[in-house]
């Protein structure tokens, strides 16, 4: 199989680096930074490097021609259009990247073309949308669903104890954009950053949980009356940059400064992002915790699925590259294997609902040293609300 890598970035580097270990795979990446495609060439020989600017659609539909499966890994302010062209193109795509639009508006283009097309799949949304319709699968009913997930350096340094294990625009965007989520029945819209909550996480301690907008497909696929995801960082995150949002430094529109428009946004941007870089060799962090609560067999029943995962000094790839790289490339070999075969729009929790993907899934990422860890509780009162 050909598959073509879209972004030489954080993640998409992993991403091409993992694939080009299987002998059966023929890599190629493409990037529109030199430097970036420099850097993975010289990393390993086997991978194709090629310049283009993604932001084209002809450009990514033309480039989608020549391979069989295409994984995105573009910034997610280009991933809808992105996706569009690769439907458009005729060629199956691995998706991780988290565009604020609809995937589903594109299913129905999705299936007369015949393309498998897995939206979301990274590490939450993604794996954990993959559990969700795993332990849905085993309920007689399903009353609700609640994701903790961040990533985080291990190490905390003032002001902000964080670094970006992804695009850091993509970061601002999640503190931007509306939270969706269910609440007895209905869905329900809160600015991100809101209720935030204390949570305690093994080998790590105390982290602080907000609103975020990453519940995303499971609104629609998932039937129970309460569904909820937050973002997870160290305690106090929440406030400073809630302070800055409505302070206005997350903002689009121009402002006059002596005579020169400025996008808020932008200089924010470049203040921040410096400062949140994760740099080769910091140590990061990425806990997940997924809770499902319903019956089964007219018992009250939680499953919950845990991941702490570290750094992997031995390759020098950061723990939120390989939990969701991985997950986008343990896919894709699915998909090569042929275990799913259904064209159109899938959020990761259909692949959840089939057995033999789950445990492909599992494999995969356990092989890579990524592990998902699952409890099954029978407590007399299960959360309903």
């Amino acid at each position: 199989m050909n598959i073509v890598v879209l972004g030489a970035g954080l993640v998409g580097r992993p991403m091409a680096l993992d694939l080009a270990r299987d002998p059966d795979l023929t890599v190629a990446v493409v990037d529109n930074r030199p430097e970036a495609l420099a850097t993975l060439a010289a990393t390993d020989e086997r991978i194709e490097t090629v310049r283009a600017d993604l932001s084209s659609a002809r450009t990514v539909s033309g480039l989608a021609t020549e391979y069989d499966l295409v994984l995105s890994a573009v910034p997610g302010h280009m991933g809808f259009r992105t996706l569009e062209a690769v439907i458009a193109a005729g060629t199956h795509v691995v998706d991780i990247a988290f565009s604020p639009e609809d995937p589903f508006a594109l299913d129905e283009r999705a299936k007369d073309q015949g393309v498998i097309a897995v939206v979301d799949c990274g590490v939450a949304p993604g794996m954990s949308n993959v559990l969700i319709g795993h332990a849905v699968q085993r309920l007689d009913r399903v009353d609700r669903v609640l994701i903790y997930v961040g990533g985080l350096p291990e190490v905390r340094e003032w002001p902000f104890e964080y670094k970006a294990g992804f695009s850091p625009i993509d970061v601002i965007a999640e503190y931007v954009r509306p939270a969706r989520f269910v609440e007895n029945g209905q869905l329900t819209v809160r600015p991100a950053l809101t209720d935030p909550e204390l949570v305690d996480f093994p080998n790590i301690g105390t982290l602080e949980a907000f609103n975020t907008d990453g519940l995303r497909t499971l609104a629609r696929t998932i039937d129970a009356p309460n569904l909820k995801e937050k973002t997870l960082r160290y305690p106090g995150h929440a406030d400073k940059m809630l302070m800055l949002r409505e302070t206005g430094f997350f903002d689009t529109e121009p402002v006059e400064i002596e005579g020169s428009a400025v996008r808020p946004i932008d200089l924010t941007a470049k203040l921040l992002f410096p400062k949140w870089k994760l740099e080769p060799g910091d140590v990061d962090i990425t806990v997940v915790r997924v809770m499902v609560d319903g019956d089964a067999g007219g018992r009250r029943t939680r499953y919950t699925f845990e991941l702490f995962d570290r750094y992997d000094e031995a390759s020098g790839i950061h723990s939120m590259a390989r939990t969701t790289g991985y997950t986008a490339t343990v896919t894709a070999r699915l998909l090569a294997s042929g275990l799913y075969t259904a064209p159109g729009i899938t959020p990761p929790e259909y692949l959840g609902r089939h057995d033999a993907c789950v445990r492909f899934l599992l494999d995969g990422l356990e092989q890579r040293g990524v592990v998902y860890t699952q409890t099954v509780e029978h407590p007399s009162k299960v959360g309903r609300g």
